[in-house]
């Protein structure tokens, strides 16, 4: 694929954007989540996890533990036995312990609604951040850049980058702020059901006019 001028490349992103607007209209955060705290530790446990597994792992755990207390005061022990189907689940169960001890001792047991703030925390990176700020609490900081909207970012031709914190800056140069958050969701909802990694669904698929296909084999 040739290179586009910017100006080209950012008329295809608003037709683009358009695009999966009308076909996932309701496209949302699909982790199960009832309060910042629970979208913080379920986003802490998605890291190489599929958001279902997750799903079925926090069923359970936000029954027992409500508050940042609740994690912070839990024996290590059981609390990675209860979370021991997530990978690095050890791992995992320690950073949550230590994120809960911050939000009681430094923010009132509240999650706070900063980027600098967030990321200070254990087990909290900036797509974790940019998950919580922009489902949470509606705050457009960034875009999540997970597997799929890296993916599909190449694929639409949307940026040659390939870091997630290169990705990130280019698609906010993209797409108006106020679409920050829903940008991730449109494409992660596209390459879950639409736009596999190894057999996309090119004859169905809603951006076939607009989309390149960098890297797709015929």
């Amino acid at each position: 694929m040739a290179r586009e001028t910017t100006e080209a490349r950012a008329r295809r992103a608003t037709a683009i954007i358009a695009a999966l607007q009308r076909t996932y209209p309701d496209a949302h955060c699909e982790l199960n989540y009832s309060n910042p705290l629970e979208l913080l530790i379920a986003t802490i446990l998605s890291a190489q996890c599929t958001d279902k597994q997750v799903n079925l792992v926090t069923a359970a755990l936000f029954q027992k533990y409500r508050t940042p207390a609740d994690y912070a005061d839990a024996a290590p022990e059981v609390l990675a036995a209860e979370v021991r189907r997530i990978g690095l689940y050890r791992n995992k169960a320690k950073n949550i312990q230590s994120c809960c001890r911050v939000l009681r001792e430094q923010h009132g047991s509240e999650v706070p609604r900063t980027m600098e703030e967030l990321v200070a925390l254990a087990g909290v990176g900036r797509k974790t951040a940019n998950v919580v700020l922009g489902n949470a609490f509606s705050l457009n900081v960034g875009v999540v850049v997970d597997t799929h909207v890296a993916r599909l970012s190449a694929r639409l031709g949307l940026t040659w980058e390939v870091s997630p914190e290169k990705i990130e800056p280019a698609l906010m140069k993209l797409v108006p702020r106020e679409q920050w958050a829903l940008l991730s969701h449109w494409l992660i909802w596209h390459g879950r059901r639409r736009c596999d990694a190894r057999k996309p669904d090119c004859g169905g698929c809603e951006l076939k006019a607009l989309c390149p296909r960098v890297g797709v084999k015929a």
